[in-house]
């Protein structure tokens, strides 16, 4: 039987800006982690990126130049690789000035723009995401860190969302990765060094809830996966799910209350203990579901039986 977990209100962001999409919790040293403020608002063409304090509960915010899909700490605690609109750059939070080393990416479709990704050894992989959510025409890249090159992996995802890599061998690695609308996680075998994908395995089969699949993370032991679920109808709580790798079997549910909406799970380490942080979003909510979900747009944090946190590599910067 799995088990089931409440979490509890760890930040409320005082703007709304902020409250509207929050993605992408990543550890970025003892009791701090990072995350994105997708978009500012409907209508707003940039985000932010965030760095919070666990211990203070306090948050440092700096506007980007347009709309983050991603952002990883790299071996410099003040510099951050950010997938921004079409563009890979390094955000340096002491100058607010954004580096891109990549640019153009997903220019063979318009309506496409960066969204989330995953990082190790000087690499990412990243997807985009159609803003209509509609067509299969976003691409799924690698930028491959050894001779920093940039390769067009898929080029059929709508949006493209959970993300993580297990390693095999020095070139070989699995990708278990998610297109939110198929309510599928699925699996590739990633040769690295030939920059291509293997043909698609469903891991899960998602299609029979109401909610849709969104940020992804592996526990500790990479035999399962930690999703939010980003629920677009009205409800109680949001909820963040995990599930085994080897069977699909439910293991344990964390509910957002008042927040149905979650976006993406990250586990943090404070004072010596293990906790899933939770990014839930305002995005799309009527006025009268966001007076019924108050902690809409929240960051949620909940206790966990893990002795450490998943493997949450920086970016290692080209040179």
């Amino acid at each position: 039987m799995s088990k089931r977990i409440e979490s509890e209100v760890l930040y409320h962001p005082p703007l709304d800006e902020l409250r509207f999409l929050p993605e992408g919790p990543y550890s970025c040293g003892l009791g701090l982690f990072s995350w994105v403020a997708i978009q500012h608002g409907p209508e707003a063409d940039h985000g932010s990126l965030n760095i919070f304090d666990l211990k203070s509960r306090s948050n440092r915010s700096y506007v980007l130049p347009g709309r983050p899909g991603f952002a990883f700490p790299t071996e410099d605690a003040n510099r951050f690789v950010v997938g921004c609109e079409h563009s890979l750059g390094i955000y340096d939070i002491r100058h607010g000035s954004f580096e891109p080393f990549v640019e153009g990416i997903d220019q063979a479709v318009q309506g496409t723009i960066i969204n989330d990704g995953v990082t190790w050894d000087g690499n990412l992989i990243f997807g985009c995401k159609d803003l209509k959510f509609q067509d299969p025409k976003a691409g799924l890249y690698l930028y491959r860190g050894r001779d920093q090159k940039l390769i067009q992996l898929l080029d059929n995802q709508i949006c493209s969302n959970g993300k993580s890599i297990i390693r095999h061998d020095h070139n070989t690695f699995t990708l278990i990765d998610i297109d939110t609308p198929t309510k599928q996680v699925v699996r590739y075998r990633l040769d690295l060094a030939v920059g291509r994908l293997s043909d698609r395995q469903v891991v899960l089969d998602l299609r029979e809830l109401e909610s849709f699949p969104d940020g992804m993370i592996s526990t500790p032991d990479q035999k399962s996966i930690i999703i939010s679920f980003y629920n677009p109808n009205p409800a109680a709580f949001g909820e963040t799910r995990q599930y085994r790798l080897s069977d699909g079997s439910l293991e344990v549910t964390w509910t957002t209350p008042n927040s149905p909406q979650a976006t993406c799970p990250q586990l943090v380490e404070l004072d010596g203990k293990v906790f899933l942080v939770i990014t839930t979003a305002v995005e799309h909510m009527s006025a009268e579901r966001q007076v019924d979900s108050p902690e809409a747009g929240s960051i949620f944090i909940a206790s966990t039986n893990f002795l450490s946190i998943s493997d949450s590599p920086p970016f290692i910067e080209p040179k």
